[in-house]
C-alpha cells in the first residue's frame, strides 16, 4: 500500500485528463466476505494507467451492490477478486445474480486461490491470472490492441 501511495501521483500525472480518452468503464470489487484487496488495487491501478474508467466498490462487497452498480452504469466488464477459498461461493453468487438481472457484462475473476478451473465453477467469462492478463482481457472486450 505504501508503494502504491508513492507511485500514484506519478501515474496520475501520466494520465490523459480528457474523458474522451477513456478506454471504457469497468467495475472491480472484492466479493462479500473477503477483505483482501491488494491484488485488486494493483489491477485497478494498471487499468487506470491504460485509460480505463474504473469503478472500485472496495472489499467485502455485497452481491446487490455489484449488480446495482453494473446495471446503473451500463458496465461492460466486471472484475471480481477473492483471496480466500471460503469466499469463492460469494463470487459464484455475484455472477449468478448479474446474469439473473439481465446483465450482459463480461466477468473476469482473479485472486490467489483461483485458477482456470474456477472460471467454469463460478460462471465467469475470463480468468485474470495477473494484472497484465486482466488488461489484455479488457483490451479484447473493448476492442483495443494489446
Amino acid at each position: 500500500k505504501k508503494a502504491v501511495a508513492i507511485l500514484q501521483p506519478a501515474i496520475e500525472a501520466e494520465k490523459v485528463s480528457s474523458d474522451s480518452a477513456k478506454a471504457g468503464k469497468v467495475l472491480f470489487a472484492t466479493v462479500k466476505g473477503d477483505v483482501h484487496d491488494i491484488g485488486k488495487n494493483i489491477v485497478k491501478m494498471l487499468l487506470e494507467n491504460y485509460g480505463y474508467d474504473v469503478i472500485d466498490l472496495g472489499k467485502d462487497v455485497p452481491v446487490e451492490s455489484v449488480v446495482d452498480t453494473v446495471i446503473q452504469n451500463d458496465i461492460k466488464l466486471v472484475g471480481l477478486s477473492a483471496l480466500m477459498t471460503t469466499t469463492v461461493k460469494s463470487m459464484k453468487d455475484t455472477i449468478s445474480a448479474l446474469r439473473e438481472a439481465g446483465s450482459s457484462a463480461k466477468v473476469v475473476v482473479g485472486g490467489a486461490v483461483l485458477n482456470e478451473e474456477y472460471v467454469n465453477f463460478v460462471g465467469a467469462d475470463y480468468y485474470g491470472k495477473d494484472a497484465r492478463a486482466t488488461v489484455k482481457i479488457a483490451n479484447e472486450i473493448f476492442g483495443y490492441d494489446n
